[in-house]
């Protein structure tokens, strides 16, 4: 085998050793005789104008593209939720709790931040000077419009402290951080759409998969141990244990993109980071399609569809997007399913469908050894958002998805 094909399977198994490591460490009885406990990493204070990252707010790299104003007749209006954390003090000058509004993106890194600052600096709070902002006191296109954004200082307003401050906010999660004012931090997020289509590979909640019994069921009726239609490696139909499921969010808004087929007709919403399986011509078998991202996905290429009998190709004639309600990723043992009669990758963000496989070998060998079904969960699981980040550590940029850099976990 050439040094180049074998890299890759290299870089896979230093990935699964590193896996093995926190579990093997969690089993001793305390800490490892010898181990020396990490220092606290020092953290660099901003400068004063200085922002994080080092791109503009609104762009790919940072919090993204303005959206539109928020308001609240708006439809868009039920994507804001308020935040009552008593651990952060909030200015709230128009008395209508406006500030306290924001998406749940900013309320988790705000929240995050609040506990921070409280371990950075006893007895001292968050405080949030500017949030959702309804009345238009911000430059045009300001992701306060969209409740995005926050301005924040701490609550004792010593301004000696709000370099430190927006490097806290950094750390906890927030896209962009701007040290803007000598009187606060100017700090924002994606927008839930993009983040989600960021993040990982899910389907929509009333999206169907077919049972080995023949019922057809939207994703969200689906329980581990259940056996659905997939492919096997060798190209044909077969059905497949659903494990886990990689994320399961009933509540989140998503934006899907939406594959539809000709001859035969079908019609796949998905993320734009999830792996479709793509030829193109009609005359490729199955077994050699390649994996491609959702959002790679151009009319005139083919795709896998069931048919009678078997799998068959079929001509992708549109591709659209849109905003549908829960989020859904089920892991099979076959590492495949058939979504609205169209064969999909269960994995995402990575370009390489067997390489993504390979990497989950110790979970479906865990689910295994535990003879049992697992109750799933809410949420992002916490094995592919690890391997998500070592990934990043072993793998070229080129091996992700463009807009995926952001990690699992929407």
């Amino acid at each position: 085998m050439s040094p180049a094909r074998l890299r890759p399977r290299l870089r896979v198994c230093l990935l699964l050793l590193l896996l093995l490591v926190p579990a093997a460490r969690g089993c001793g009885p305390g800490r490892v005789v010898g181990s020396r406990r990490r220092p606290p990493r020092k953290l660099v204070p901003l400068a004063y104008k200085q922002f994080s990252p080092n791109v503009p707010e609104k762009t790919l790299g940072a919090s993204g593209r303005y959206e539109g104003k928020i308001a609240r007749s708006s439809e868009r209006f039920k994507e804001l939720t308020p935040n009552y954390n008593p651990d952060i003090i909030f200015k709230d000058e128009e008395n209508t709790g406006a500030d306290r509004l924001m998406t749940q993106r900013c309320k988790d890194r705000l929240n995050s931040l609040a506990i921070s600052v409280m371990n950075q600096w006893p007895g001292v709070k968050l405080r949030v000077t500017e949030g959702w902002d309804e009345d238009g006191h911000h430059s045009e296109e300001s992701l306060h419009y969209e409740g995005r954004a926050v301005d924040i200082t701490t609550s004792d307003r010593d301004r000696n402290k709000y370099g430190l401050l927006a490097r806290l906010a950094v750390e906890a999660g927030f896209d962009w951080v701007y040290y803007e004012s000598k009187a606060h931090v100017h700090c924002s997020v994606k927008s839930e759409h993009s983040a989600a289509a960021k993040t990982g590979g899910c389907f929509p909640a009333g999206a169907q998969v077919r049972l080995e019994s023949g019922a057809r069921v939207a994703l969200s009726a689906v329980r581990p141990g259940d056996r659905v239609l997939a492919m096997g490696e060798d190209g044909n139909p077969t059905f497949s244990e659903v494990l886990i499921f990689l994320d399961r969010e009933p509540d989140r808004l998503r934006v899907f993109q939406v594959i539809e087929t000709q001859d035969p007709p079908r019609r796949l919403a998905l993320t734009p980071a999830h792996l479709l399986f793509t030829a193109n011509n009609h005359t490729e078998p199955a077994a050699h399609f390649r994996a491609t991202f959702a959002s790679q996905v151009q009319p005139g290429q083919y795709v896998l569809v069931a048919g009678a009998p078997g799998l068959q190709p079929a001509r992708v004639a549109a591709v659209s997007t849109h905003i549908a309600l829960g989020a859904y990723a089920p892991l099979t043992r076959h590492g495949t399913l058939v979504v609205e009669d169209v064969v999909a990758s269960c994995f995402a963000a990575v370009a390489d469908h067997h390489l993504a496989h390979l990497a989950f070998w110790p979970l479906r060998l865990f689910h295994s050894l535990t003879w049992g079904s697992w109750t799933p969960g809410e949420g992002v699981h916490w094995y592919p958002q690890l391997l998500y980040r070592l990934g990043r550590l072993l793998l070229e940029e080129s091996s992700f998805h463009s807009l995926g850099m952001a990690g699992p976990g929407s």
